[in-house]
């Protein structure tokens, strides 16, 4: 396994290919240390003896202990290790650790390479385990890139009027393929060692160009990342741990890129594009029922106790409005937990999440995340909004008057409220915020997309059943 340090030297020696601002920039460039930082801990916390077995397992595949971000999902343990692991790395960072969206592509792909091998005779199965094994053996970072652009949405891949606007198969040569397109949303693929390209959506017969999945290095001759960095706001002295952590987006192009046969796993099967995009939707969604309760836990802590700060700590109304935050964490972790144990094994003998657990924790998540901080916020009341820059706190001419007028509870220094009103502002109303509670909605996939999927394996026939029996109606034969 990689060090942190590792892992940033072999960042800086990749092609510059980033865009940000207008400027294009290195993988060392300052605007992506926070990104760079958070997906830090995933390396740093598998270093730790007191994370073995939950950050990192062993390899069937390379005989070796890895980072369990690159592992297989193999029995049920391996399931609710990751959502465990999820939750108390996501409570580092104070949000997304970023690392999951390789770990879910990844699953996705070793069942699904081997079905479209069952079904067709390929060899993609094959392929997807040499690159597999180098993936573990090198503890590579993977950026899914799953979101087309799609460009009117009334209208389907094949009757784009500019075809590229989803990621499409230009030619098949006899060494491998050129693809054109752009993936869109893609976290973390700035400060990944990969980009692993797979369908959004389920494709017609007549839309085999369209049916791709590969992965390619990020760096990659005609692959531009064009990018948003987002972290909370830098400190001059009332340093803390959660304002070194951020993250960042990218519209990633492929221009005419080259992918050999050797990296290409799915190439105009059609009839598996729904199904490769319907996997790792399910195996992300699993990932948000680990780390979305890391968020509604942060809330939930800033929440009590900024209201112990201000002194109504043991009032009804705050009692009660941090306990409704402790369901929704639990309910939500509680999904994930049904996923992992009624868990499926596919074709190629890994597990995938229950589908309809994973979609109702993620759904439960994404339309209460406006809620938690509505809760927040009203607790707080409106200080996080006007709080007056850290130079007031630190300048000796107005540093009397803050210490003493940000006072409320007398047992709390006014430093830490300084230092806790600062946080909530930076965690709930700055730009950073915005981005992360707009992730929280549709980050994964927007609710409505996760009660499609809930309609669409439900059983409902069986309880209209339950009522017709109830209610003495004799079922049509």
């Amino acid at each position: 396994m990689r060090t942190f340090e590792e892992y940033k030297e072999n960042l800086k020696n990749m092609r510059k290919n980033i865009y940000i601002g207008g400027e294009l920039r290195g993988r060392d460039d300052e605007l992506l240390r926070p990104g760079i930082n958070t997906v830090g801990v995933t390396f740093d916390a598998a270093q730790d003896p007191k994370n073995k077995g939950i950050v990192t397992t062993n390899s069937d595949l390379i005989g070796e202990e890895i980072n369990r971000f690159n592992h297989i999902y193999q029995s049920q343990d391996d399931l609710l290790s990751k959502q465990k692991m999820i939750r108390n790395l996501c409570g580092k960072v104070g949000g997304c650790i970023q690392r999951c969206m390789g770990c879910d592509v990844m699953n996705a792909l070793y069942g699904t390479t081997k079905e479209i091998d069952d079904a067709y005779g390929t060899e993609y199965h094959k392929r997807f385990l040499n690159y597999l094994k180098i993936y573990q053996e090198k503890d590579l970072i993977g950026n899914a890139a799953q979101t087309d652009v799609k460009g009117d949405r009334s209208k389907r891949p094949s009757e784009q009027e500019d075809p590229d606007l989803y990621l499409r198969i230009v030619e098949k040569k006899d060494d491998g393929i050129i693809v054109s397109g752009c993936k869109a949303h893609n976290t973390i693929a700035p400060y990944a060692d990969e980009i692993i390209a797979i369908p959004t959506r389920m494709m017609g017969r007549n839309e085999k160009d369209w049916a791709v999945a590969f992965a390619i290095p990020a760096d990659t001759e005609g692959v531009t990342l064009v990018c948003r960095s987002t972290s909370p706001r830098s400190r001059k002295k009332f340093k803390s741990p959660f304002t070194e952590y951020g993250a960042c987006d990218s519209m990633t192009v492929f221009d005419n890129v080259f992918v050999p046969w050797e990296r290409v796993f799915m190439c105009g099967e059609t009839k598996f594009a729904g199904k490769l995009a319907l996997s790792f939707a399910n195996n992300h969604r699993f990932s948000y029922c680990g780390c979305k309760p890391a968020v509604t836990d942060i809330v939930m802590g800033a929440t009590s106790l900024v209201a112990d700060y201000n002194g109504i700590g043991k009032e009804p109304h705050a009692v009660d409005e941090v306990s409704e935050l402790m369901v929704t964490a639990e309910l939500v972790y509680g999904a994930g937990i049904a996923a992992a144990v009624t868990s499926t094994k596919n074709s190629a003998g890994s597990l995938e999440p229950n589908f309809l657990y994973s979609n109702c924790g993620r759904y439960y998540a994404g339309v209460n995340i406006y809620n938690e901080y509505d809760t927040l916020a009203s607790m707080a009341g409106g200080l996080p909004a006007t709080l007056p820059y850290e130079e007031e706190f630190i300048n000796k001419e107005t540093k009397g008057y803050m210490d003493k007028y940000i006072m409320r509870n007398p047992d709390v220094t006014a430093e830490d409220q300084h230092r806790l009103f600062r946080f909530i502002s930076d965690y709930s109303c700055s730009s950073m915020s915005g981005v992360y509670q707009y992730a929280g909605v549709h980050g994964g996939g927007s609710p409505i997309m996760e009660k499609i999927g809930i309609r669409s394996f439900y059983d409902l026939e069986s309880k209209k059943d339950i009522v017709k029996c109830l209610a003495g109606i004799e079922k049509k034969k």
